[in-house]
């Protein structure tokens, strides 16, 4: 007999999901198949698979070993992953904020790629929260930023962390605030409106004006605060949240943010290149706003966070507005 007691971060999911981790060869009707003849059982009574699961739960697992082995399948060694000092804004046992600095992938694009992702699970891993070689659940980055966009990074430390974060960024109630500088003036606030359409081949994005097939509605706001005849500061508030929104977006109505390589102003760059050193655009996640929050993450309701820009990043706004 086989006993798994459930941890911490593993509290929220589903029985039948942490199952089909551990015995990962497994076919669901099988597992069905076992919970019915309680070869497997929660907390020593049957279960359906649909529970919850709760911290210290115990599932205990009847089956030969032989028959176990053959459908945990072929154990991977736990990976060693990176380390590296994170800029943490905020931690507790189930969610991390940490602030990314322009130049680094949030997660992999490519096998070999080093991202936050990996060094966020060092960290957890180095400091004792996070055991590599656990099978039920492994911490994650919820929200995607540019390589080089800096600013706030959520990650889901526990399965309710993961859970709750993901919904919060899929239903819009985490309100994100960005900082960029954009080219010439902008007095008034807006509101735009408009649909987006990727070019998976280019990794690139259009702003059309009407619906058009693979194309999503998009909404982007923006308030100056800052601005001078050659730049202006914008605070955008991102009310639906796609790849480039921000950067396409604003570029469509010709002001776009300065240093972009892909949807700026070449002779605008390579000028900021040469002034002040800048090889990326001007683009700040500065601020998250929590909405009320359930259990277990209910220390979050009503906090704001924010992320103080790269030091370069600061250096432009100050002159050039």
């Amino acid at each position: 007999m086989k006993e798994i007691t459930v941890a911490g971060q593993e509290e929220g999911q589903r029985l039948v999901k942490l199952l089909g981790r551990y015995l990962k060869e497994a076919p669901a009707g099988f597992l069905y198949k076992m919970l019915r003849k309680k070869n497997i059982t929660l907390n020593g009574r049957k279960a359906d698979g649909s529970e919850k699961l709760k911290k210290d739960d115990k599932i205990q697992i009847f089956l030969a070993d032989g028959t176990y082995e053959k459908f945990a399948g072929r154990q991977e060694k736990a990976a060693v992953y990176p380390t590296a000092r994170l800029s943490i804004l905020y931690e507790d046992d189930h969610v991390l904020l940490v602030c990314k600095p322009v130049g680094m992938l949030t997660q992999k694009a490519a096998p070999g790629d080093v991202s936050l992702n990996e060094y966020v699970l060092g960290y957890l891993a180095e400091s004792g929260q996070w055991d590599p070689g656990a099978q039920a659940f492994r911490p994650s980055i919820c929200n995607r930023l540019d390589r080089n966009t800096s600013g706030i990074v959520v990650c889901g430390k526990s399965m309710a962390g993961l859970q709750q974060m993901s919904a919060l960024l899929k239903d819009r109630s985490l309100h994100k605030d960005y900082l960029c500088l954009i080219a010439g003036a902008m007095e008034e606030s807006r509101r735009l409106e408009g649909w987006l359409w990727k070019d998976p081949s280019e990794n690139r994005v259009q702003i059309l004006d009407g619906p058009a097939q693979d194309a999503s509605r998009i909404v982007t706001e923006y308030e100056p605060l800052r601005m001078s005849e050659e730049a202006t500061l914008l605070r955008v508030r991102l009310i639906t949240g796609k790849s480039h929104q921000i950067r396409a977006h604003l570029a469509s109505t010709g002001h776009p943010i300065i240093g972009d390589p892909k949807y700026g102003d070449p002779k605008l760059n390579l000028r900021y290149r040469r002034e002040f050193g800048l090889n990326a655009q001007l683009l700040h996640a500065w601020r998250l706003e929590f909405p009320d929050m359930e259990p277990p993450l209910e220390a979050l309701s009503g906090r704001r966070f924010e992320a103080e820009p790269p030091k370069l990043m600061r250096t432009i706004f100050e002159k050039v507005t």
